[in-house]
């Protein structure tokens, strides 16, 4: 019988670290893939972006909203549990796929421990700050493997009480997209964002999540300063976090 791995994902940002993961294990006659897409891949106001999971031609691909009109992380993770937790019992795989610190990453490893299914968490004992770093340290209690990007992330783990035998140093997952034989030339690129200029800069606002209070005054600044100056910026979309609808 194949041995059947869910993988979840809620951004682009954790799909492009998981993508080739997936790719590798749906070409594997020993495995049964099965991919939970969740969070901003479903939010047109964020790209839609289950449209760049639905080119993979993935074999099993299940879709949960998760998103709620009061977008606190709470009820996002409640509801995110429910969903994943309902899949998982029609499925039954015998291990869960989480990246990062996200909610839907925790509601994932919520469900896989309290339901003896095996969580695998990649690029746990990094350092961030705030509510990120929290959630990324409650994912790393309720896995069961580890596959970091560092030596120092590995020896945090270890620290928490982590067995060394459970964590894999496997660099960034990051590295299979950067040397892609795949990525587009900066023209198509440039092309497909309408682009017209050849100098500019990327610019990328990212909040502080537990001070969405004074979110609306640092999107305020971080817009003038940007204004202010002579430069030309290609200006990020920010994601779906609470107090996001205030950019």
């Amino acid at each position: 019988m194949k041995r059947k791995i869910l993988f979840l994902t809620g951004t682009r940002a954790d799909f492009g670290k998981i993508k080739s993961l997936i790719s590798i294990l749906e070409a594997h006659s020993e495995f049964e893939v099965f991919v939970f897409v969740t969070g901003m891949h479903l939010q047109k106001e964020y790209g839609y972006t289950l449209i760049e999971i639905e080119r993979c031609n993935f074999k099993n691909v299940h879709t949960f909203e998760n998103h709620t009109h009061e977008t606190t992380m709470d009820l996002t993770l409640a509801k995110t549990i429910e969903g994943l937790s309902s899949y998982c019992k029609e499925v039954s795989p015998e291990m869960i796929v989480v990246h990062g610190d996200r909610v839907e990453t925790l509601a994932g490893g919520i469900v896989g421990s309290l339901n003896n299914i095996l969580v695998a968490h990649i690029e746990g004992g990094e350092l961030s700050g705030t509510v990120d770093e929290l959630i990324r340290h409650s994912v790393s209690k309720l896995s069961h493997i580890h596959f970091v990007s560092n030596d120092e992330a590995a020896k945090r783990l270890v620290q928490m009480g982590e067995m060394k035998t459970s964590i894999y140093t496997i660099g960034s997952p990051d590295i299979d997209i950067m040397f892609s034989n795949d990525l587009p030339t900066i023209a198509v690129a440039k092309s497909y964002y309408q682009i017209p200029f050849d100098d500019y800069g990327i610019v990328m606002f990212h909040p502080v999540t537990t001070e969405a209070k004074d979110m609306k005054r640092y999107a305020q600044n971080f817009v003038a300063a940007l204004q202010n100056d002579t430069h030309n910026y290609v200006v990020i979309y920010p994601n779906n976090d609470l107090g996001s609808q205030l950019y």
